[in-house]
């Protein structure tokens, strides 16, 4: 019989609800004994809606005073490092939110405590874990499309500025705008679907077209006027590979599109596939015919491929397979954003170095 683990949520915001506390709720072998936010107000209001006993606003004195196995990081960019390496020196597992960190340098100070702690970290990439993720990267493993050539990744929105004069438009506090935010998504799991690819350079371009506006919110999120708004609304770039292929990307808060679009697209030798607003299908060759297949996920509202939570318990009591959004993901994905932004300031082309992800 498994161990039941002390688990507390640092972070009482909308994703920290909505996301982490319903889902370790759900883990039977969890038992959530804290939460804690700098605001108490939010921290205790969540704590007695999910019958949570210990509230603190402190996450150094709920560390050393809880005795905690697993903690959530729900917290803004900035705290990120700051945190998960406090837990992990503590010899708490860590279930930190995308992005990893604010660039790759705090990347590599976490996957060092990671390795001199012992304690396991795992990113919320929750992208990575929906039915039709599973499915195309067991579809993708098993070389049903075989050398992936060209890819595109993208995440476009009509209206969906996270609030102007929130901490997600403030550089020092979020690392970047749009492409750090929604670019930890579509981006990461294209790559990830591929392979991790090593890139070879990366062209990148980045826009402010909607930065006076209070009018392109997204639900829920309300603009401060005349709030800081200091970085870019939209995104776009390529990445060359070293074995050869491409991953054209696009991402944006607010456009003036039809309709928004959360995309990945992949080209291979012997298939294709599309993961177009949750939607896969699948394309290939059988007998000489295109053949072009979707499937029927979402006939089974029960079906759950991999969860999240589940998967990262398992993990870290040594029932669980492969760690399916391990830390140095987040390194990977930090030297490609960090390149990214070079290259945008620069207006120039930015290659990565061999050594890239070493720590």
């Amino acid at each position: 019989m498994n161990k039941t683990l002390r688990y507390a949520l640092i972070g009482a915001g909308g994703n920290a609800e909505k996301k982490h506390i319903q889902g370790y709720k759900n883990v039977l072998n969890v038992e959530v004994v804290a939460i804690c936010d700098v605001v108490r107000e939010k921290a205790a209001q969540m704590a007695e809606r999910h019958g949570v006993e210990k509230v603190y606003t402190d996450y150094k004195e709920m560390i050393q005073t809880e005795q905690l196995d697993l903690v959530s990081i729900v917290t803004p960019n900035y705290l990120h490092a700051e945190i998960a390496i406090y837990a992990l020196q503590y010899g708490v597992h860590v279930h930190c939110e995308k992005p990893l960190s604010m660039n790759a340098e705090e990347a590599r100070s976490i996957l060092r405590a990671t390795e001199q702690s012992g304690s396991q970290l795992m990113i919320g990439l929750n992208n990575r874990f929906t039915n039709e993720a599973v499915l195309l990267k067991r579809w993708i493993d098993e070389d049903n499309l075989g050398h992936i050539y060209s890819a595109k990744a993208g995440w476009v929105r009509r209206s969906g500025i996270p609030g102007r004069g929130t901490w997600f438009t403030n550089r020092s506090l979020a690392g970047g705008g749009v492409m750090i935010d929604l670019g930890a998504h579509y981006l990461d799991l294209a790559l990830y679907l591929m392979g991790k690819p090593e890139p070879s350079f990366i062209v990148g371009s980045t826009h402010q077209n909607f930065v006076h506006t209070t009018s392109r919110n997204r639900n829920g999120y309300k603009g401060v006027e005349g709030g800081i708004f200091n970085v870019e609304d939209s995104a776009s770039g390529y990445l060359s590979l070293v074995n050869g292929a491409s991953v054209a990307f696009d991402f944006s808060w607010a456009s003036n599109i039809e309709q928004d679009r959360y995309y990945v697209e992949l080209l291979g030798t012997k298939g294709g596939a599309t993961l177009v607003n949750g939607e896969l299908k699948l394309f290939g060759e059988y007998g000489g015919v295109c053949m072009d297949i979707t499937p029927k996920l979402k006939l089974n509202p029960n079906l759950k491929l991999a969860n999240e939570f589940q998967h990262f318990v398992d993990y870290i009591t040594h029932n669980g397979q492969k760690l399916i959004a391990p830390a140095e993901d987040g390194l990977y994905l930090a030297e490609i954003i960090d390149a990214f932004y070079q290259s945008a300031n620069e207006q120039s082309p930015v290659s990565f170095r061999h050594s890239m992800c070493v720590i």
